[in-house]
Parts: structure tokens; sequence; C-alpha cells
């Protein structure tokens, strides 16, 4: 036995009531006495914190979010006089058209038989050729339709669809976008939980992330491309009309990349249509109106002034066509953005600011400075 052994007293076994207070207080320990309850005070304050918008280093969040769009949707079909004057207008033309070549082809079989011949072929292959483009255009724009009507389906169940209603749609979607290969690992994984019981909106949400994280990576790399050829592009071009005709020549073949990316694939009168779409909600007089402060935050202070001012023209003109790209995804994604982050102008920053860096820094070791 130990030292402490020896010396402590044995202590004898009590019993206890169950109400007895002291019953958790070991043995030769004093009572504890009530405290006496302090009253509140006031403490000093002695501790003050900076704000978020005190931050001096912390950008104006108004020029990003200016410049970042808000979700596009398409515009409202109307029957206007415009539309009925262009319509009667070309169906005046289509009639003036028919007569014409009704007496040419007459006027040819009276002078030569064989040429009337060929011009009556000619004629009949002119027409099959304009029903097969009218099919074709037909066809691309209830293509835009369905992707439009579905993503409205989809925007409205996302919250209270039913499991029903939710494979429904993700096999609308899963049909829609079947021809792309990107979507191959998501149909996959979305064909698995077939027979399994899960919830719609989880469904829904599920869908999202498998079917469209891989279009929408492939869509940001569409833009950023884009974007950056824009920028150089401006850059170096000796005119303005230049670079408002390429500007318009990349806004129209992103447009087109994106609808075809989404299983869109429009016609040439779906894509006139799906460009006005774009380029109505666009607003440009918001990215020039911010293009000063702008320059500030990607090339930094005075460096695009120094080195060459098309340098900054290339800049604004390159976010302008990543805002075009933003809207054009809004338009031809068959699902809202709900699961996955929408994309802005932030995300495409950085990317055209470190190109843009080095375009500065190659044509200041060009020019020797």
């Amino acid at each position: 036995m130990t030292d402490r052994d020896q010396t402590s007293p044995a202590r004898r076994p009590r019993a206890f009531a169950v109400d007895d207070p002291d019953a958790s207080r070991a043995p030769g320990r004093p009572k504890k006495t009530a405290e006496k309850s302090r009253k509140p005070a006031a403490m000093p304050v002695t501790v003050s914190m900076t704000m978020e918008e005190d931050d001096p280093f912390l950008p104006p969040p108004d020029v990003v979010d200016a410049l970042t769009p808000p979700p596009a949707t398409p515009r409202p079909r109307r029957l206007t006089a415009g539309k009925i004057l262009t319509a009667s207008l070309g169906f005046l033309g289509a009639l003036a058209l028919g007569i014409w070549t009704d007496s040419l082809i007459r006027e040819l079989f009276v002078r030569l038989p064989w040429l009337g011949w060929v011009a009556l072929v000619a004629a009949v292959t002119a027409v099959l050729a304009l029903l097969m483009l009218a099919i074709k255009e037909f066809m691309g724009i209830r293509r835009l339709a369905r992707v439009a009507s579905l993503r409205e389906a989809v925007a409205a169940k996302s919250k209270l669809a039913t499991a029903s209603e939710a494979r429904a749609l993700g096999a609308q979607v899963t049909r829609l976008i079947a021809a792309n290969p990107l979507t191959a690992k998501g149909r996959k994984s979305l064909a698995s939980l077939e027979g399994e019981i899960i919830d719609g909106p989880h469904y829904l949400a599920f869908a999202e992330r498998e079917l469209m994280a891989s279009l929408d990576r492939q869509a940001r790399t569409l833009t950023i491309n884009a974007a950056r050829r824009v920028s150089v592009v401006t850059a170096v071009s000796p005119r303005a009309f230049v670079d408002l005709a390429y500007v318009a020549f990349e806004a129209v073949r992103l447009i087109r990349a994106m609808a075809e990316l989404y299983g869109g694939r429009p016609g040439t009168i779906g894509m006139i249509r799906l460009s006005r779409d774009v380029i109505a909600h666009l607003a440009v007089t918001g990215a020039i109106a911010a293009g000063d402060s702008l320059i500030q935050q990607v090339v930094g202070h005075g460096i695009a002034a120094k080195l060459s001012a098309r340098l900054g023209e290339g800049v604004i003109n390159g976010l302008m066509t990543a805002r075009i790209g933003i809207s054009a995804m809004d338009l031809c994604r068959p699902m809202p953005f709900a699961a996955l982050k929408r994309p802005g102008i932030g995300d495409f920053m950085s990317d055209l600011a470190s190109f843009t860096g080095n375009t500065a820094t190659t044509e200041k070791a060009d020019r020797g400075l």
C-alpha cells in the first residue's frame, strides 16, 4: 500500500436520499454558498469593426454588377403591323416571281422546246430546294421554341414537381442533348437512377448538375475564346468599322455555337430571332459608361493609356462579347440556372485580365519600354 492509503482513514459507506442536495457533494468539501446575483450593466464598447464596403482593397461591386446582365428571356411574339406588311409584300413578291417564271418558260417553249424543258426542270428543282429550306427553317424554329418551353416548364416545376413529372422533364432534356457526346457521362448517371425512389426537385437538381455541367464548361470556353479574339482584333485593327464588323461576326458566331451546344440548332430565320433576343437584352450603354473604371480593374491604373489606347477598347469589347455569351446561355440552355451558379462578368474577368496583361507585356517588350 502507498503512504496515502496508510495515513487516510477508512470511509464508512453511507446512504443518501434521492432528493438530498448534498448527495453529489464529496465528503470533506464545504457546502456551496448562494452567489449574489449581479445586476446587468452596460459595458463600454472598445472594439469597432471595419465594414466591408470600407475596405480600400475591395473592388467596387457596382461596376461588375452593372456589367452582368440579368437572366435573359425571349421577347414576346406579337402580330404587329410591320409583320403584316412584310408578309403581304413577301406574298406579292412570290406571286410576281411565279408569273415571271411562267411567262419565261412559255416563251422558251415557243422559241426552243428543249430549252423550255430545261427551264421547267430548273424551276421545279428550285421549288423543291425552297421547300426543303422552308422545312429546315421550320424545324429550327420549332427546336428553339421547344428549348424555351422546356426551360419554362423546368423553372415552374423546380420546387413543386412530383417524381413522375421530374422524370418526364429529365427525359425531355436528355433527348434534346442526346447527340452531344459531352453529355454521355451525365446521361449514364441519370439512367442509373431509373427505378429509384427520389424526390422530384432533387431529381431535377441532380439532372441539371449531371447534364448541364459539362455543357456549361464548354460554353464558358467558347465565351472566353470569343472575348479574347475580339480583344486582340480590336487592339490591332486600324479602323473602327473593322471593330464593329468583327464584334458583330463574333457575336453571331458565338450565339450559333451556344444554340448548337445546348441542342437548339437554329436555321437562318431562327438565328435572326435568337440574335434579336440576345441583342435586345444587352445594356450596351452601361458597359460603355463603366469603361474607365473597368479598364483600371482589368489592366491596372494607366497601363492601357501608356501602352495602347486600343488595348483598353479591346478589353471593353471583349467584356461586351462575354455579356453576349451569358445572355445566349440564358436563352439556349434547356434548364434554368438553379443547382448550378449562373455565370457573371466576374467569372470571365480574371481570364481576360491575365490575357490582357500578357498582351500588354508583349507590346511593352516590342516597343522597348
